[in-house]
């Protein structure tokens, strides 16, 4: 009787690395498909419940008009998708909507502002609202833009446990997306959010019309950054009406779900202690591509019906996905507010 030997995997348990060259992430990426999950699995359950799922709400607290040329985003102001532009919202608001997250079972509360950069005439209102939704008891996350080193230490000072900052992309695909702001921009922000004692939220889209080289590019990128990312979402692209990537998504179709959950297992591989989110793009993602995900190593998501302007699954929906999955939401690793 024949027997299969699965490979040595010895290498992918040690400690993570940040010596990962693109050709050997790449050379995850072209695994046979069943063993690449496997592997992510086994490296998933080293540092992770399997069985526990982080619950992350988003709220868009200022809304449209962004001075970047994102071409995924239906709120640039270079792009006419019909979204009306809004002012900063109101802290007793946020406040409210933080209250109701945790009630739906969120542990993390994370606030999206449309713009290019952080003014710091908005510092003191976005301190308010950051130390208010500490006090819930929730783990605080917020992304704003590009930051100074000035105002990551004041946000680090009100409360924020988590600063989001995406690459998006990977560095050679990078123009094609943007050309307002520069990868440097970022890696710059992400230090300054790192040198302030903050955690990092720092991931990507997949489905843009990049090449897989493109994805593991991504990938690299962020396994190599000083400190790995400590939350790392995995976006899939939704196609607005109105932006340049959403129109040519439109024409040519949206990226293979295995191919995503591919994109999934090596950011577990290669990112091993992140939370591995899967973020934009659940909407359109049957129980059994999620699964799957789950599977590979995702292990949080964002839940309430809008991730800041598209749609994401309701509630209920995800109450039936965890029953039907006996998966469970991971605890907040935030301190409850006095009683």
């Amino acid at each position: 009787m024949l027997s299969h030997q699965p490979p040595a995997t010895s290498h992918l348990f040690a400690q993570p690395r940040h010596d990962w060259t693109l050709p050997e992430v790449e050379a995850l990426f072209a695994r046979p498909f069943m063993e690449l999950v496997f592997d992510a699995a086994t490296v998933h359950r080293r540092w992770f419940d399997p069985s526990e799922v982080q619950k992350s709400q988003l709220l868009s607290i200022k809304t449209g008009g962004c001075a970047e040329n994102c071409g995924y985003c239906s709120q640039s102001a270079f792009f006419d998708t019909g979204l009306k532009a809004e002012k900063l919202m109101d802290t007793a608001v946020v406040l409210a909507e933080a209250m109701a997250a945790k009630a739906g079972g969120a542990s993390r509360f994370c606030m999206g502002a449309a713009w290019r950069e952080l003014k710091d005439r908005d510092t003191p209102k976005l301190a308010a609202m950051i130390s208010g939704v500490k006090a819930l008891g929730l783990e605080t996350c917020a992304t704003l833009g590009m930051l100074t080193a000035d105002q990551a230490r004041q946000l680090k000072a009100a409360g924020l446990d988590y600063y989001n900052h995406n690459l998006d992309t990977g560095p050679e695909y990078y123009t094609q997306v943007v050309t307002t702001r520069t990868y440097k921009d970022r890696l710059d922000t992400l230090s300054h959010v790192r040198d302030a004692g903050m955690s990092t939220c720092c991931g990507g889209i997949v489905g843009m019309g990049e090449a897989r080289r493109d994805r593991a590019s991504l990938l690299h990128a962020l396994a190599t950054l000083p400190e790995h990312p400590d939350s790392l979402p995995v976006n899939a692209l939704v196609p607005v009406t109105g932006t340049p990537l959403g129109e040519r998504v439109i024409q040519s179709g949206e990226i293979d779900p295995i191919e995503f959950v591919r994109t999934v297992a090596v950011a577990r591989l290669v990112c091993p202690r992140a939370m591995v989110r899967l973020s934009a793009g659940r909407e359109t993602m049957s129980p059994e591509m999620q699964a799957l995900c789950f599977l590979a190593g995702a292990n949080s998501i964002f839940v309430g019906g809008k991730l800041l302007t598209t749609p994401n699954p309701e509630q209920d929906e995800d109450a039936r996905l965890f029953a039907l999955l006996d998966l469970k939401p991971m605890a907040s690793m935030a301190v409850e507010a006095a009683a």
